[in-house]
């Protein structure tokens, strides 16, 4: 290489946040030995470089998957610029995949990887969560995707399981419990109670391998047997659960595809939220150059699955294509296919909605409107309805509510790498679509990252 020339390739410019100071600073995207990097440079702080992928190819081919975002209501006007205006203001282009309402700040754990600084402190009142959820709802025009209750350890709110009662009276499509599983792994009568919301409700399970030292480190204390117990417990009364693994660099990133096999292989574990550790909370101390990524973790997943699932069977969140891969899974017989493998999704992006929930009829409907303008000539419609039929039999729709969870449960799989934005990570563009909300309790639906970041008190 010339001694004049750079030693990078540049992308696109951005607005970021110096990682000290919190200021908007300008920022450039640039590829360098084929991974991805953010420079940027605060004349208090100096030049600042933190990874964004692992995986230059990916980032370059992400936009091929991008579609215009849903709208919401907004809360705030312009006025300090991104991301100081949440929210939501009218500069945020995506509406609420997931409305997070944090119902307590107690937590019977005091994880060092917390983002929230959760400990100690009072539970919200069931009349403000009340006024939080119809907030929520109409935000979104009458009709909410997905909402997560959580903390804390939202499991030790003294009227958690009416919360959830009052949740799926709201026009909410559907609820997860985020837990750490303590509860659950304890209290064999309150999984019982957890049993009567089957149906669009599942449980969001605190999981990040099998190794006590992975505990530890990110959790404070051994709690392997802890979590096996709790999806024990779930698995007997028959309640969907996802698996969310925080996943560290150096730390358990090994085990990533021992955590898919073992999912995988669980009859109600629905599927897996892979979470890249982000630095905000207790957590300060980051490696900038070489920290877990989305294509880090794709990586690993083919590379410990042996191939069983591969890069290219990862797409893009199309309503976040910066921050969220995803892959849906069905069964065949005794094995899981990925779905992309027979459909390429870049053909089929509006019937791919902006939200995480798979929901097999709204699947089914979508796509069959979709084949008339995408795929053409009798012979290729043959052929997909075919791969259609093998994913969403035409007797789904015959079954009842509880064989349609059931069927679910048997033959789907969902995994998702979701990437929250830090201060050494920031990124305007990936900020402004970012799809987690949370509803704060003066009715405000702010960005997950941003929250985290400036807004937690």
């Amino acid at each position: 290489m010339p001694s004049n020339q750079r030693d990078y390739q540049f992308i696109e410019s951005t607005i970021s946040l110096c990682s000290v100071c919190l200021k908007r600073i300008d920022a450039k995207i640039v590829s360098k030995d084929n991974k991805v990097f953010i420079l940027k440079y605060c004349p208090e702080h100096g030049d600042q470089e933190c990874i964004l992928e692992d995986d230059s190819a990916y980032y370059a081919k992400r936009m091929l998957y991008t579609k215009p975002g849903s709208v919401s209501k907004i809360q705030t006007t312009r006025k300090d610029n991104c991301p100081f205006d949440c929210g939501l203001c009218p500069e945020h282009e995506q509406h609420s995949c997931i409305g997070l309402i944090e119902v307590t700040n107690d937590c019977d754990l005091k994880c060092p990887v917390c983002y929230a600084n959760s400990g100690s402190g009072g539970h919200l009142p069931l009349p403000k969560i009340n006024e939080m959820l119809d907030f929520f709802v109409d935000s979104e025009f009458g009709s909410a995707e997905i909402l997560q209750i959580s903390g804390g350890e939202p499991t030790t709110h003294p009227e958690i399981i009416e919360i959830i009662k009052l949740a799926r009276e709201k026009k909410i499509k559907y609820v997860m419990l985020n837990t750490n599983g303590l509860r659950i792994a304890e209290d064999e009568e309150f999984v019982e109670k957890l049993a009567q919301f089957k149906g669009n409700f599942e449980i969001y399970l605190q999981f990040d391998g099998f190794d006590e030292k992975v505990y530890r480190h990110l959790r404070g204390r051994d709690l392997l047997e802890i979590k096996l117990k709790a999806i024990e417990n779930l698995t007997k009364y028959k309640i969907p659960i996802t698996l969310v693994s925080t996943v560290e660099k150096g730390i358990n990133d090994q085990e990533i595809g021992k955590i898919v096999e073992f999912g995988i292989n669980k009859k109600y574990i629905r599927g897996i939220n892979f979470q890249p550790v982000s630095f905000f909370g207790r957590l300060v101390d980051v490696n900038r150059k070489d920290r877990t990524t989305i294509t880090g973790i794709i990586d690993s997943i083919e590379k410990q699955t042996n191939g069983m699932i591969k890069k290219n069977d990862f797409i893009p969140l199309p309503c976040n294509v910066d921050r969220v891969a995803i892959t849906y899974l069905y069964r065949v017989n005794d094995e899981f296919i990925p779905l992309t493998r027979d459909l390429d999704a870049k053909n089929y992006l509006s019937s791919i909605r902006n939200t995480f929930k798979f929901d097999p009829e709204d699947f089914l409907s979508d796509l069959t409107k979709n084949i008339f303008s995408s795929v053409s000539g009798c012979c290729n419609y043959l052929s997909f309805f075919g791969k259609l039929k093998k994913i969403v039999p035409a007797s789904y729709l015959l079954k009842s509510e509880e064989d349609k969870i059931e069927y679910v449960s048997e033959n789907t799989f969902r995994i998702s790498i979701t990437s929250f934005v830090d201060a050494y990570n920031f990124d305007m563009k990936s900020m402004k679509k970012e799809c987690v909300h949370i509803i704060t309790p003066d009715l405000k639906k702010i960005p997950f990252s941003a929250y985290n970041i400036i807004h937690r008190k």
